[in-house]
């Protein structure tokens, strides 16, 4: 995995599902200071999966980039200290 980083998403709209154009990805829940515990998501050859902590399901869908979202605006910008 070492050469790319790995999207982050969050939910601060409270969205049922959430389209995205990577199956390995973290969900942080919400943006900062109300996210949980960044998880690591694997889809490995499902196309979606539910988060354990805020019960978001993500769907795979293959004609988004990894920076793109459905709805828009669940990319979680990772902010430098």
């Amino acid at each position: 995995m070492a050469g790319h980083s790995i999207p982050h998403f969050q939910n601060d709209g409270g969205h049922r599902l959430i389209e995205i154009g990577v199956k390995e990805f973290m969900c942080t829940g919400a943006t900062v200071p109300f996210d949980h515990p960044h998880i690591f998501i694997d889809m490995g050859d499902d196309n979606e999966k539910i988060c354990s902590y805020c019960s978001t399901l993500y769907r795979y869908n293959p004609s988004l980039k990894a920076d793109q979202t459905i709805p828009p605006g669940c990319v979680f910008n990772v902010k430098a200290a």
